[in-house]
């Protein structure tokens, strides 16, 4: 038998994908909000002869619930190829706090500098009801990886 905590909440499920074009992508459930997340290496926004490289991650977050929800707030916790963390808080996702009815989703793309050619992401959206309950929504987590690294 599962216990409350897993019953009220579904399991997270994280799947990574990769391909030649280095996407990388996650996906997770958690209370019927899939969050799915794709990301890819920037050449155009990327100076790796000056240890700059720059990572697009585009979101989809589908309410698959009865419930309507708003999406208050964002952490995520950005780790660099070395172990270096760093966390980011705030307000809604690129200037939004969508409001996502039942089967409604909402899509955006934001990027992520590293110092590394190669990190990954997770985090947590806040989310509201239409009742003022309070939860977080898992983004599980998926890599950043500039297509011509090799790790030794």
């Amino acid at each position: 038998m599962l216990d409350a905590k897993v019953a009220e909440h579904e399991l997270v499920r994280v799947r990574y994908h990769w391909s030649m074009n280095q996407i990388s992508s996650s996906e997770a459930v958690t209370r019927n909000i899939r969050v799915r997340v794709q990301a890819q290496y920037d050449p155009a926004r990327s100076r790796p002869q000056n240890s700059q490289w720059f990572f697009l991650y585009s979101v989809n977050i589908r309410n698959e619930g009865r419930d309507t929800v708003q999406l208050i707030s964002r952490h995520w916790v950005i780790t660099d190829g070395m172990g270096k963390v760093e966390e980011v808080r705030g307000p809604g996702v690129v200037g939004n706090q969508p409001v996502l009815g039942p089967g409604q989703s909402f899509e955006y793309t934001s990027g992520c500098p590293l110092t590394t050619p190669f990190g990954s992401m997770h985090g947590t959206y806040q989310m509201t009801t239409q009742g003022d309950e309070h939860f977080d929504v898992e983004i599980a987590p998926f890599t950043l990886t500039e297509p011509y690294t090799t790790v030794n």
